[in-house]
């Protein structure tokens, strides 16, 4: 017996095909293995058609098969990469609340408005109002994790609500609530739509990895493309006028993973996150930090060491560095921060 809802989509997609086309790629979405099966047959269809209509491919296949070998080789990878990256979790903060507290999370009841009262030798404690948590149990839980995220933000910054509105849970820094995975996550990146997922601490590695395999493989594919252009083997018109149409959007692709993939490049070199960079004003803890600073930044080398081998625990999460220090950083370099690689 046919869904009512599929019955709806195919009398859309027979009165306006466009309008039919958009709700089976929201259907799609809605669906995470219709995604991944969306993302296959795309792959597959633009690979599909060099095998079927490149005669020239064919032929070099059977004297060279380590060329085609390769290029397959490299398919079959970026799709266990697809996979690999769709089904890893960015981490989210809920996690790192029960690893704090070694036992279940517990969630605050009412969103919470976190206080901070200086005390006399200029410390910042953090007060909240006991009434508002519950049990005692969840109130020795949710002091100490109070404390540990405390003392990741900089004494003096008031006015400020650590409390998620949404799953109520106190959130570190760099952590932002997804509307898509409903959940807090660990140095929000972004909401990745084609994978269905979160790019957060991570698996944002990860991400990189899947882009850099993805623009190889496009890459190499319009390279394929081209060749059976210039071909001077005698073929239909057709097949050529195929190939054109292929060729545009896979362009595109090819432009938009190159700079995807220097852009996360350069957010792995500084140790930054999309969300970051492009809503640096509306993130309290980011106000008035000198221009061209990178808060989370500890030089290159250690920035990519940590983007590719940090492990999710509570006790690698970063503070915000005082703004005494980020001053310093702001001034100009001088020869002997170039010769002791300042940078780095």
């Amino acid at each position: 017996m046919a869904h009512p809802g599929d019955i709806v989509v195919a009398s859309a997609a027979r009165k306006n095909p466009s309008e039919g086309c958009s709700r089976l790629f929201l259907r799609a979405r809605e669906s995470p293995w219709g995604l991944k099966a969306a993302m296959v047959l795309f792959h597959v269809f633009f690979a599909g058609v060099l095998f079927l209509l490149d005669r020239d491919l064919i032929r070099r296949t059977k004297e060279k098969p380590w060329y085609t070998g390769t290029y397959l080789v490299i398919f079959g990878a970026t799709l266990a990469q697809y996979f690999f990256t769709s089904g890893s979790s960015p981490g989210y903060v809920i996690d790192a609340m029960r690893a704090a507290n070694g036992m279940k999370a517990i969630f605050i009841e009412s969103p919470t408005v976190l206080k901070q009262s200086i005390s006399r030798n200029g410390n910042m404690i953090p007060s909240i109002n006991q009434s508002q948590v519950g049990h005692d149990n969840s109130q020795m839980n949710s002091s100490s994790w109070l404390k540990f995220v405390a003392d990741l933000y900089p004494p003096g910054l008031t006015n400020r609500n650590w409390t998620c509105p949404y799953c109520n849970v106190i959130q570190p820094p760099r952590s932002k609530h997804c509307h898509d995975c409903d959940k807090c996550v660990l140095q929000f990146d972004h909401h990745c739509l084609w994978l269905g997922t979160c790019i957060g601490k991570k698996n944002h590695c990860r991400f990189w990895w899947y882009i850099f395999e993805e623009t190889i493989l496009c890459i190499w594919t319009v390279i394929l493309y081209i060749t059976f252009l210039h071909s001077k083997d005698t073929k239909a018109w057709w097949k050529d006028f195929i190939m054109i149409v292929l060729l545009v959007p896979l362009a595109f692709c090819v432009i938009f993973l190159i700079l995807l993939l220097l852009f996360h490049s350069y957010l792995a070199l500084t140790n930054q996150t999309t969300y970051e960079t492009v809503k640096r004003r509306r993130i309290l803890y980011l106000r008035g930090i000198p221009a061209g600073v990178h808060p989370f930044s500890n030089g290159i080398f250690r920035n990519l060491r940590a983007f590719c081998c940090s492990r999710v625990s509570i006790y690698d999460m970063e503070a915000v560095p005082p703004m005494e220090e980020l001053e310093d950083r702001a001034r100009a370099y001088t020869c002997v921060d170039v010769v002791s690689c300042r940078c780095c």
